[in-house]
């Protein structure tokens, strides 16, 4: 089968190849996914270039669509043919779907509603269950006021339409013009532009000095610095799924005692089997009630993904990046 792989961290131009590897057969409990498409998301990027192989090479991506076209002892024969979405594929595993066939336990293959295509199929994964998880955590949302930083972006705009559909009030950070277009088409009704306004003062004016109610936040490091600054309401919460550094982040203690501010974090690749099951149930009925808008920005044959990891790498695409298989 055709595939593209890595043996080193570096540039993708350096380390990226396209080639054959052999034909992966499932075990038990397992079922083969014949891909139609590979979902490119920042954290593919990033492990490509710092993230200690676990493996002689590494087939990137852990998000794809395609159809089941074999199974595993324990496996219902019925599941042949069936329409599929994956998560997980490359967690802690060294084959990912920058391929045209992938093994994968049959859990981690979700039966994908007829309405959406393969391109939005490889968007689910990681964007949308991040959202959605966000979403559970931050509690009811009925008449608040919620802060998305990174609005613009691929999982920013989807909790933010999540937000809206539960009755928040959507107040969103982004950056280039088409990502706050991006952002209010998702339902934000302030976007806030961090590199040229005071994300602070404009959440200051917006909510009338009161802060917002909850921060579904992308960049830990970079909202820690705004606590203190009241954008937050006290007794407020913030659910935060990454930051831009990595390491420690200071954190003013007084802040967070005296406002009595929750803070929750979590990894999209390390939910636990409860609030997986609850996350993919949530994400279906989403899907199949058509409640969910996922926007492609740009697709990519699999020759030229050293091309799709270059322009996630620059954030010049709105919307996820996808590979066509």
């Amino acid at each position: 089968m055709k595939a593209a792989w890595y043996r080193s961290n570096g540039l993708a131009r350096d380390v990226l190849e396209v080639g054959d590897l052999p034909m992966p057969q499932p075990g038990p409990g397992e079922v083969r996914v014949k891909l139609h498409t590979s979902g490119v998301n920042p954290s593919d990027v990033k492990s490509r270039l710092k993230r200690p192989l676990i493996a002689e090479r590494i087939v990137p991506h852990s998000d794809g669509g395609g159809v089941v076209d074999a199974v595993g002892d324990g496996v219902p024969a019925s599941r042949l043919g069936e329409r599929v979405w994956v998560w997980n594929a490359q967690w802690q595993r060294p084959l990912g779907t920058a391929c045209e066939h992938v093994v994968l336990p049959a859990q981690q293959a979700v039966a994908l509603p007829d309405q959406v295509d393969f391109d939005a199929a490889a968007c689910l994964g990681i964007p949308a269950l991040t959202a959605v998880q966000a979403i559970h955590l931050a509690g009811p949302l009925q008449g608040k006021t919620v802060l998305v930083t990174g609005a613009g972006n691929a999982v920013g705009h989807c909790v933010t339409q999540l937000a809206v559909l539960q009755g928040a009030t959507v107040i969103g950070t982004a950056g280039a013009p088409a990502r706050q277009q991006h952002a209010r088409d998702a339902g934000a009704l302030h976007v806030i532009d961090y590199q040229r306004e005071s994300v602070a003062a404009r959440v200051a004016g917006i909510t009338q000095g009161r802060g917002v109610d909850v921060v579904i936040d992308m960049d830990f490091a970079s909202t820690a610095a705004l606590l203190p600054h009241k954008v937050l309401k006290p007794h407020g919460q913030v659910v935060c799924y990454g930051s831009n550094q990595a390491g420690e982040v200071a954190v003013d203690f007084r802040t967070l005692l005296f406002e009595s501010i929750q803070l929750t974090f979590f990894l999209v690749y390390e939910l636990t089997p409860t609030d997986r099951a609850r996350a993919v149930q949530t994400l279906t009925g989403l899907l199949d009630a058509g409640q969910l808008r996922l926007a492609v920005g740009q697709t990519f044959a699999l020759d030229d993904i050293a091309a799709a990891h270059e322009a996630v790498e620059a954030g010049r695409v709105v919307g996820n990046v996808v590979i066509r298989l």
